[in-house]
């Protein structure tokens, strides 16, 4: 019977858990020469990849809905400029913190790297995995919209691209005639009885980009580098031609929607942020990035902001709030071109330089982005919880090849059958995220290891408290539309928060202003990222965990251990998957319950949402974002639990480990047994509502 000291085996447990990869340790994997990279890369070239991956399908795509509004919320109006300055302090704050990191650690894999060196391995694995959405599904979203207005584009060379060879099937169901047939169903060629429809330019758009940053990081960056140049010229030249026609009353009212509507216009326009942390995914392949990294990060934000804020004044002065909102639910279009057309009929050759902006500027996020995600997954298998595939190096190129084929192939597959507003919302919920844990990485950090030398160090102390509180005081009393006493209120809370925090100031900051940029995103995007997050989990327990070169099986002396420890948390990862799902499903239900009751407002409606939450209907409708992942957990990831822990058994008998798999057995048998009793619910309430 093997014998080990309970204690130390306990220790062992919650050290696994929380194990984190030592900072030097991870600069050692990067020096080893099958994994080295090409280092060409320049503050000025890191700069304009930032540039690159922020100035794309936000600005050219998503300002008119921030403006605007949609069903579900109200519109920013002429203060979208103000919508526009909160993200970007919002983004300020974890800039200066990816910063910190970059110049401590300059490798490859942006915040999932830093996680790994702070918060431990499982969170390490959350983060890389929450940055897939970042990259590639954010990637497939631009390619789609790349491919709508390359086709618009085209229109003006009288060069018409077929409908089935440009949307997916959900949008085709869409676009019907007078007596409500799907005219793209129709006009597709059918194969079998099935219409064939598919987004051949979005695939292609991608094959080519992928063969691009194949090929090597220097020439993606001197094509970028066009891009970027092109892309300004167009925005500087609509700002120009813009002032020719702004009226200034279209700037009354300025927030038509008050303080409700510039904060929503603030979480839509955050995707109109999202690129500046990917300067840090191409840090091994910069010179000096200790000195490079923070000045591309910081600088490319800058200058993008500045942009943002000048481009939202021209456009809501040159169309006003109610005729926007008009013509944006009747149609779909680029703002930035709508806006002049609305104020001229003799603007159309203004209007087709604008749109060969956006099919350039969408053209350069593309290439960024899809430069960043295959070092993530470079990273990730270098470090074992990725197959080794994923880490090889073109021997003439030096470039990550196979991870960039891989990416490019799953964007070019999604892109092909998925709708852009599937893709939009998981962007914007997981950026924020990862940028929640980048912060609080760094506040772990200075704690854990103070006197690691950082090349640039985020502000902190009482000068920066202070100032940055009298700032938020003065933004609290002279424009948040709030009762005296709740400001004051407010101002005591922030003053203790401020100076609790006054050695982290500046991520504290960050996490609280991410927070609340999610808490105006739709509510079904937060059950679709934990469903995402869920099928991470599966992947970690089931291959990650076991291959990890810091905590696999095969670094173990004694590979019962490992067995029984990865029984134990993958039974709780999938506990904490399940809960968080159906909590995730409960509030999207008491959102939608709240919606029912405009009418009433306070406490006025608590009851009534109360009482639709607690009907049986509402628990038992049909919603995939629930089902499928409630199944992978289920029959998916509770199995490999339970044949794991059996092989612990058989191979040890320490009572310790006995006790883990138990419990994992228990925890996998009993959410095994409640999620099959849920689907026979499901079958049940469908059959007989």
């Amino acid at each position: 019977m093997e014998t080990k000291p309970i204690d130390t085996l306990r220790a062992k447990y919650l050290g696994n858990l929380c194990r984190t990869k030592s900072l030097d340790s991870i600069l050692q994997d990067a020096d080893k020469p099958e994994y080295q990279l090409r280092r060409v890369l320049g503050p000025w070239q890191l700069t304009l990849f930032g540039i690159g991956a922020i100035i794309g399908a936000g600005i050219f795509a998503t300002i008119g809905t921030a403006a605007a509004g949609d069903a579900a919320r109200p519109g920013a109006g002429p203060a979208l400029t103000l919508s526009f300055a909160i993200t970007a302090i919002a983004c300020g704050f974890a800039a200066l913190c990816y910063a910190e990191f970059a110049s401590m650690v300059p490798i490859s894999g942006s915040a999932y790297t830093y996680s790994y060196a702070t918060l431990g391995e499982v969170l390490a694995w959350i983060i890389g995995w929450d940055l897939i959405i970042e990259y590639a599904v954010g990637n497939v979203g631009v390619a789609i919209s790349w491919a709508n207005y390359f086709k618009t584009f085209l229109k003006g060379f009288h060069i018409i691209i077929p409908d089935w060879l440009s949307m997916d099937y959900r949008t085709a169901a869409k676009v019907v005639d007078a007596i409500g047939v799907p005219t793209v169903y129709r006009e597709a060629p059918h194969l079998f009885g099935v219409p064939i429809i598919f987004n051949l330019l979005a695939v292609g758009i991608v094959a080519l980009i992928t063969v691009v940053l194949i090929w090597g990081v220097r020439e993606s960056a001197r094509a970028n580098v066009l891009m970027v140049g092109i892309k300004i010229v167009v925005l500087c030249f609509f700002i120009v031609v813009g002032l020719r026609w702004v009226k200034p009353e279209n700037w009354s009212p300025f927030a038509p929607n008050g303080w409700a509507g510039i904060s929503a216009g603030a979480a839509i326009v955050f995707f109109a942020y999202i690129g500046f942390d990917a300067v840090s995914t191409v840090a091994e392949e910069t010179r000096n990035p200790q000195r490079n990294l923070p000045i591309g990060i910081i600088a490319s934000l800058v200058i993008c902001t500045l942009f943002y804020i000048v481009v939202s004044v021209i456009f809501t002065g040159l169309i006003s709030y109610p005729d926007l909102k008009a013509k944006l639910a009747t149609e779909q279009a680029e703002p930035l071109t709508m806006a002049l057309e609305h104020v001229s009929a003799n603007l159309g050759w203004a209007v087709g330089i604008v749109a060969f902006g956006s099919v350039i500027a969408h053209t350069a996020v593309l290439l960024v982005y899809q430069l960043g995600q295959p070092r993530i997954f470079f990273s990730m298998a270098r470090d074992g919880l990725l197959p080794r595939i994923f880490c090889r190096v073109h021997p003439r190129f030096r470039t990550p090849h196979i991870s960039t084929i891989l990416t490019g192939v799953f964007v070019a597959g999604v892109a092909a059958v998925a709708s852009i507003d599937e893709m939009v919302d998981l962007t914007n919920i997981g950026t924020l995220f990862a940028f929640i844990l980048v912060c609080a990485g760094i506040i772990i950090l200075r704690i854990k290891d103070p006197l690691r030398p950082r090349p640039f160090r985020v502000p902190s102390g009482w000068f920066w408290t202070i100032l940055l509180y009298i700032v938020l005081t003065a933004f609290v009393w002279t424009v948040l539309p709030l009762p005296t006493a709740l400001k004051a209120w407010v101002s005591v809370i922030s003053a203790m928060i401020f100076a609790l925090s006054r050695n982290h100031i500046f991520p504290v900051l960050g996490i609280l202003s991410c927070l609340y940029l999610i808490s105006y995103l739709p509510s079904n995007s937060w059950l679709r990222f934990t469903a995402w997050l869920n099928a991470g989990f599966v992947i970690y327990v089931g291959y990650g965990a076991v291959h990890s070169r810091l905590t696999g099986r095969d670094s173990e002396d004694r590979p019962a251990w490992h067995d029984a420890h990865t029984t134990f948390i993958g039974a709780w990862l999938a506990l904490l998957g399940a809960l968080l799902l159906f909590f995730m499903r409960g509030l999207e239900l008491w959102l939608q319950a709240m919606d029912k009751y405009p009418t009433l407002t306070g406490f006025g409606k608590l009851e009534p949402a109360l009482g639709h939450l607690l009907q049986r209907g509402a628990w038992l409708g049909v919603s995939w974002f629930l089902i499928v992942p409630l199944a992978l957990n289920a029959f998916v990831l509770c199995p490999i639990i339970l044949r794991r822990a059996l092989r612990a058994r058989r191979e040890s008998s320490d009572r310790l480990i006995v006790k883990k798999t138990y419990i994992g057995q228990v925890l996998s048998i009993i959410l095994m047994l409640a999620t099959a009793g849920y689907f026979l619910l499901l079958l049940a309430f469908r059959n007989h509502p």
